[in-house]
């Protein structure tokens, strides 16, 4: 578990940048292309360095809670929310094409969807299991 940050300023930071992506996670469940988990991850970070409060929150949360468990027990993420966050991308990607100029802001974003995509999958799937102790004879 993360420290609390010593100084008054620094968690006064770290609480505004856990609460900023907090706010931006939860708009980001409804807007396609914007990344849920990403933020709730970065308020679970910045929370446990400033808001023991909001981080037992967080962590007991029907939604967000499986997820930190998940990412904190070897960066796991479900096949369900890489589904998700494909077809999120899909969409959006879908929607700059048809809607947009066929600029280069255009075809950065989709390169950056692509790269986030990939990365999402590298991801397990699964918590890895716990070696097995050595057989003594």
């Amino acid at each position: 578990m993360t420290r609390p940050a010593r100084s008054k300023l620094a968690r006064v930071l770290y609480a505004i940048l856990a609460y900023v992506s907090l706010g931006v996670g939860l708009v980001a469940i409804v807007i396609p292309g914007l990344p849920t988990t990403e933020f709730i991850l970065l308020a679970a970070w910045a929370a446990t360095r400033s808001s023991p409060r909001l981080s037992a929150w967080l962590e007991n949360h029907r939604l967000f809670g499986p997820t930190l468990s998940n990412w904190r027990n070897g960066k796991v993420i479900r096949r369900h929310a890489k589904v998700s966050a494909t077809l999120s991308m899909l969409l959006c990607a879908g929607l700059m094409l048809a809607l947009l100029d066929h600029h280069w802001p255009v075809y950065l974003a989709i390169a950056g969807m692509t790269l986030g995509n990939l990365w999402i999958w590298s991801r397990p799937e699964h918590p890895c299991p716990a070696p097995s102790q050595a057989q003594q004879p």
